[in-house]
């Protein structure tokens, strides 16, 4: 298929050239600052890159509209491709700002955190939507192309699945920053925790969040909790998540 990519960010980075490994056409890169198109469309081998909507490509098969969520709305307002198969690729915000772009609209929606430079041989996966039957099966199929793990999910669901992913992905990594400020502050390696990180990470393959669940709180260790809080004296930001999530733990089923 040809495609027109709108966007040059992470997630337009990574999609792009996920699509091209699968054998698509990229015909042309939009974005409103012109050297980043220039620049992801050097990457890809593709000769046209614009900033002006009004040059945009009308002859392509798909158009994938990877920007970040403000700036969909007012694509959806500035964009006219009629027909045209157009998704965007957020998770959430709704199908329906694509309806006065195109009578063929719907949704991309990568579940992982996409950034320049990862590996691109990781599968990910894809909630897909768009506005009836033929067109979900068209970005069903396009889909298919680049990855394995395809799900259907209208505007709740996506919605819901998007606050999952906000706290297993960036609030765990914020925990993390949290933890190598606190090293670096107390002249600790935070490296000889990346381990530890990886195989908590890597015991959910396995088993259930809950089933892997330890420490302190899950203990209850009044005697080792009161030593971290302590530690913690003089790092209120850090003390008060620890806190939170202390209670959280204990209180996980009441």
């Amino acid at each position: 298929m040809k495609v027109v990519i709108l966007g040059a960010g992470n997630v337009a980075n990574i999609l792009s050239k996920k699509i091209k490994s699968a054998g698509h056409v990229i015909v042309q890169i939009f974005n409103r600052t012109l050297e980043q198109a220039r620049q992801l469309a050097e990457e890809l081998g593709c000769l046209s890159y614009t900033n002006e909507l009004t040059h945009i490509n009308k002859e392509a098969d798909i158009y994938v509209i990877a920007v970040k969520d403000s700036a969909i709305e007012l694509l959806g307002n500035s964009l006219f491709l009629k027909d045209k198969l157009v998704v965007h690729t957020a998770g959430s915000v709704p199908k329906a700002v694509l309806g006065k772009v195109s009578s063929c609209y719907g949704v991309l929606y990568p579940v992982q955190s996409l950034r320049k430079g990862m590996n691109l041989d990781v599968d990910i996966p894809f909630l897909i939507d768009g506005k009836d039957d033929s067109v979900i099966k068209s970005i069903e199929n396009f889909a298919g192309s680049i990855t394995k793990t395809i799900k259907k999910a209208d505007d709740a669901e996506r919605l819901k699945l998007h606050v999952a992913a906000v706290v297993v992905s960036n609030f765990s990594n914020h925990l993390y920053v949290l933890a190598e400020d606190y090293c670096q502050a107390e002249e600790l390696d935070f490296n000889f925790l990346k381990p530890l990180i990886k195989e908590t990470a890597e015991r959910i393959n396995k088993f259930s969040a809950r089933e892997v669940q330890t420490g302190p709180a899950l203990r209850n260790d009044i005697i080792t909790l009161d030593k971290h809080l302590r530690a913690l004296s003089a790092y209120p930001k850090l003390k008060y998540i620890y806190l939170k999530m202390t209670d959280s733990i204990i209180n996980i089923d009441k």
